[in-house]
Order: C-alpha cells, then sequence, then structure tokens
C-alpha cells in the first residue's frame, strides 16, 4: 500500500538507523526540526509521528526538536522477530539517541510514547534532562476499587489484542471513529483521523497493533500483581500533562505517583481529551518549554 506521507511545515522528514536491543539494525523515519538543547517526542497508538504537527513549530524557535516514527509505525521498520511494547519503545529511543550522537535531551511522550518515555528514563537517567509525559499510564498502579472500576475503560485493549491486526486492515473507519471520538477541542478532522488509518493499514503496522496490545494485556499482571516496576524510582524531573476528559484512560492511574519520583507535577486539562498535543498544543509546548528551560543542558541553550 502507498499513501502520502504528510509533511509539517519546517520540519525535514529523514531516516536513521539505530542498532536496537533485540532486532539489529532498524531504519527509523522521523521528522526534524529547529536547533537547540535537542527535544525528542514519543507517540502513541493509533498515530504515527505527524501527531507532533502543531506542536513542533511552537518548539522548533528554541530547540531542534526531533519526531520518530516508533518502531512497527509510520515508516520506520517492523521486525518480525521484534518485540512490541512499552519497553522496547523507551530502549529504542535511547538507540535513536546513540545513532544521533545525543549525550542529552529533553523527552515528551503521549501514550504507548509516554510509557517509553518512563522506560528510558528510568533505564537511562543520565540521557534525559527533563521530560513531560501526556495521557499515560505511569508503571506504578495504586490497586484501589475506584481503579479496577475505571479499568473498564481499557475494553478496547482485549478487542485490539484479539483482532487489532484484521481490524486495522479491514475496518479503518472503526479506527477512524475512535480518533475522533474521544475529543473536546475539535483537534483532529476527519481527514486527519481517516488518514492515521490510512497509514496504519500497511500490513506491518496492522502486526504490530495486535502485539504491541498483547504486551498491554500481559502487562496487567506484571504491573498489578507482580508490582514488577514498584522498586523502580523515576529522578528526571517530570511534569504530568493529561485530559482528563480521556474516554479511555482515567486519571485515576496517577494516584500515588509522588510515592515514585524525586520531582513530578501532574496537572488535569479539563477541555481536552486523550490527544491533547492537537487538542492544546500550545498549552502542550507551553509546558513543556516551561520544564527545559528549568533544566536546561549543560553546554547548550536555546537563546
Amino acid at each position: 500500500m502507498v499513501v502520502a506521507w504528510p509533511e509539517i511545515p519546517g520540519a525535514v522528514r529523514r531516516g536513521v538507523t539505530i542498532q536496537s536491543q533485540d532486532a539489529g539494525p532498524l531504519d527509523v523515519r522521523l521528522y526534524e526540526a529547529g536547533v537547540g538543547p535537542p527535544v525528542l517526542l514519543l507517540h502513541g497508538w493509533p498515530q504515527d509521528a505527524w501527531c507532533w504537527r502543531r506542536v513542533m513549530p511552537l518548539l522548533a524557535d528554541r530547540y531542534r526538536v526531533i519526531a520518530p516514527d516508533l518502531r512497527g509505525f509510520g515508516q520506520t521498520d517492523a521486525p518480525a522477530g521484534g518485540s512490541y511494547n512499552g519497553l522496547t519503545i523507551g530502549a529504542d529511543a535511547i538507540a535513536l539517541l546513540d545513532a544521533l550522537e545525543i549525550e542529552r535531551c529533553h523527552l515528551v511522550g503521549h501514550d504507548w510514547g509516554g510509557f517509553g518515555a518512563f522506560a528510558a528514563a528510568i533505564a537511562a537517567p543520565a540521557r534525559i534532562a527533563s521530560m513531560v509525559v501526556l495521557n499515560t499510564s505511569p508503571p506504578w498502579l495504586e490497586l484501589s476499587p475506584r481503579l479496577l472500576w475505571e479499568l473498564r475503560r481499557s475494553w478496547y485493549v482485549l478487542l485490539l489484542a484479539a483482532w487489532g491486526e484484521s481490524i486495522v486492515l479491514e475496518r479503518p473507519s472503526l479506527i477512524a471513529r475512535m480518533l475522533r471520538g474521544d475529543r473536546v477541542q475539535d483537534g483532529i478532522s476527519r481527514a486527519d483521523a481517516h488518514g492515521y488509518a490510512a497509514r496504519l493499514q500497511r500490513p506491518e503496522s496492522a502486526r504490530a497493533t495486535v502485539l504491541l496490545y498483547r504486551s498491554f494485556v500481559r502487562s496487567f499482571r506484571t504491573v498489578l500483581v507482580k508490582r514488577a516496576f514498584d522498586d523502580l524510582r523515576l529522578t528526571v524531573p517530570t511534569r504530568i500533562v493529561f485530559g482528563a476528559a480521556d474516554k479511555a484512560l482515567s486519571p485515576v492511574v496517577l494516584r500515588g505517583i509522588e510515592r515514585h519520583c524525586d520531582d513530578v507535577v501532574v496537572e488535569l486539562v479539563h477541555d481536552s481529551g486523550h490527544f491533547i498535543a492537537e487538542e492544546k498544543p500550545e498549552l502542550v509546548a507551553d509546558r513543556a518549554a516551561a520544564l527545559f528551560e528549568q533544566h536546561p543542558i549543560d553546554g547548550l541553550t536555546n537563546s
């Protein structure tokens, strides 16, 4: 399937080969714009790096902004024998920094990219100067009756884990409706939503979808039962900006997060849904720039 790739004004589209931990060399396609301290943007599902089209221009006058397609999505490689989960997203992010010869960066992640941001910052805190996370579940969950009730919003996880590949390939209109259905502001137009769904129909991306959500199902046991991440601590300065009208994820997942972080601030944005980078790009860029300025990268300025 050949799909016209959308542009981001002022951004360059290029490929970079990274050395992944599990699948060897991977070709990563990315957008890049601006000069200054590096900022890495990690997208979520069912999107690709184009979701940052409104945020990138607001940061590119002060920062070198890099937005890759995650493994399996957009135009990035989809290794048949590779892993598709939040930990791998984080490892790929660090590998991309290595390939670009970037010692430290600021990091922004949304959805799956947000979990990958948590993973990268915990695994390699020296590489991340500061981090903004958007509408993402952290690797620590405070078990409670309220959390168990709110997990009903995640019904789609089981659907995608079982039939995600066929849904992506055969029901692109359903993917488009999912994108448009979770919004307060009109950040994703009908054309935008159908564009995402069409690009997701790459067979490798359809397969990556089902593998990603099967890992999500497994993670419920890892996080809630085995408590696998409870001993891990986040030391990177972090701001969580969460669209509180999110229909897929409740802010209740953030309860108790302060116990696992040295420096974290949570902001609930009540007039935004899940796709906050497209609904409220000015707010996201403002919060990110304010945090980055508080934690400059040695030897680099945004002047």
